[in-house]
Formats: structure tokens, C-alpha cells, sequence
């Protein structure tokens, strides 16, 4: 039987902002980009390109999240040490900077930055850390956690193609002490469990009880929950000492859905 959730309603000046208008930046991307490819795990090197780049990632933050709210230099640093622009296909590195979700293949997406930003945000990370992702992807929330300083990254991905180049990728650019699982994330990761925090980037329909049960005392939980093909809710649980968890509902978003476990 799942544990009783109590939700508590928290008045924040990211909820002030209307549903709509948030999903809207959640799902639109730019009018015309090129067809979906599969992100090719070889990273690029041309030196006048990355200087481009770091200075297009260093407008998306102080335009894009700053602006909206973010504070925490730790996060911030990390969004703009990371380069996005390797996490995504080829065709689309152009719009690497953009805040939209770009595809990376198999049917699935990298968040927009913002939206990055902010689930990390919300895992209040701090140093000594044990933090699992569901959802690898092309690995760049992998490696936006591994940037925040002396945290424990563990990823796992459903996609056997997706789970190898993330690890090919995160390794060539010297995040190889992120643990990178391939298999199923509904069941979390239990042989490193207790986890301080654990976050989701495809959307269940309900909380899957094994991550509330891999989630230490007074972990944190970042999860969208809602049905397939719509509109989720963003949650961020804390597990009380008893085991129970206190739900905080940061807004709608629109993610993949979670594949595997009892979906």
C-alpha cells in the first residue's frame, strides 16, 4: 500500500505565473528546425565555435533563468559550464540555447534549460549528495547535477542506444564519475539507495513506490505525474520522518512519458 502523500500548498512567485503561459515555453520551439537525428556521442572541437557558444550559454542563463527566478549561484554555475550544445543533435546545435526542448531520438527530448535549472534547483543539492535521475537521455542533466560540487551522480536510462552514448558522451567530457546504468528507472537503483534526492525527467502517472522507498529521510523528490501525450504537474515531495511525504506543487509542464514499471 503507498504511503498517505499530504500536499501542502505553497504560495510562490513561480506559481504566480499562469499555467498556460508556462507550458507554452515548455513546449514551443522555434518554427522551422531540422529533422530529428540521433545525438552522436563524438564531441566536436573547434575553439572559435566554443567561444561562440559560451557566450550564447551565458546569455541563456541571465536571460532565461536568472531573469525567472533562479538565485543559486551553484545551479547557475553549472547551467553555464555545461555545453548543451554537444547533448543535442548535430542538425540542431543552432538551437542549442534556446529555452525549448529539442528531440534527441527514440522519441524523446532534452529539457529546456530553463526547466533544468529549475529541477535542480528544487533537489537542494548540497555537498556530500546522493542524487539518482531517471531518465538519462542524451546525459545532460547528468551532467548539470555533476557540476554541482561534491555530489554523487547516478543516471539510469530505459534506452539501451540512448544509455550507451550518454555514457560515451559524459565520459569524453570528463564526467566519467557519473554512474550510468542502463535498465529500468520505475525501480530506481537500490543497491545505492538511500538517495538525498532523486529526480524524474519523464512523466508516470503516479509516484513510483520504489523511489519513494530509495528516498532517505528528508530527501527530496522532483517529479512531473500526469497522463501520457498531456499536460503533467511539476511536484517537489520531502520525506518526513515517518516516512510520509509533504508535496509542493510547482506548476504544469509537459514531459515524455515515463516508460517501464507499471506504466
Amino acid at each position: 500500500m503507498r504511503r498517505k502523500v499530504v500536499v501542502l500548498a505553497v504560495v510562490l512567485g513561480l506559481a504566480l505565473v499562469s499555467v498556460a503561459a508556462y507550458i507554452g515555453i515548455v513546449m514551443f520551439g522555434p518554427s522551422a528546425k531540422p529533422q530529428p537525428t540521433i545525438v552522436s556521442s563524438s564531441v566536436p572541437s573547434a575553439p572559435d565555435d566554443e567561444d561562440v557558444y559560451a557566450k550564447r550559454r551565458e546569455r541563456m542563463v541571465i536571460e532565461t533563468i536568472e531573469r525567472r527566478g533562479i538565485t543559486d549561484e551553484e545551479v547557475l554555475d553549472a547551467m553555464r559550464a555545461v555545453p548543451r550544445h554537444f547533448f543535442v543533435p548535430e542538425g540542431d546545435q543552432d538551437y542549442a540555447y534556446g529555452d525549448y526542448p529539442l528531440p534527441i531520438g527514440y522519441g524523446q527530448t532534452i529539457s529546456q534549460p530553463y526547466i533544468v535549472a529549475l529541477m535542480t534547483d528544487l533537489l537542494e543539492l548540497k555537498q556530500g549528495d546522493r542524487v539518482l535521475e531517471v531518465g538519462t537521455g542524451s546525459g545532460y542533466q547528468a551532467a548539470i547535477l555533476a557540476e554541482i560540487p561534491d555530489v554523487e551522480v547516478y543516471t539510469i536510462e530505459i534506452i539501451p542506444e540512448l544509455a550507451t552514448s550518454a555514457q560515451e558522451r559524459l565520459t569524453e567530457l570528463s564526467y566519467a564519475h557519473v554512474h550510468c546504468k542502463e535498465g529500468d528507472g520505475y525501480f530506481g537503483w537500490p543497491e545505492h539507495a538511500p538517495f538525498d534526492a532523486i529526480i524524474v525527467t519523464a512523466a508516470p502517472d503516479h509516484v513510483p513506490q520504489p523511489l519513494v522507498d530509495q528516498l532517505a529521510e528528508g530527501g527530496r523528490l522532483v517529479i512531473p505525474v500526469g497522463p501520457p501525450g498531456g499536460y503533467q504537474t511539476l511536484w517537489k515531495f520531502v520525506k518526513q520522518p515517518d516516512g510520509e511525504l509533504k508535496a509542493f506543487n510547482m506548476g504544469g509542464v509537459a514531459f515524455v512519458p515515463l516508460t517501464g514499471g507499471d506504466q
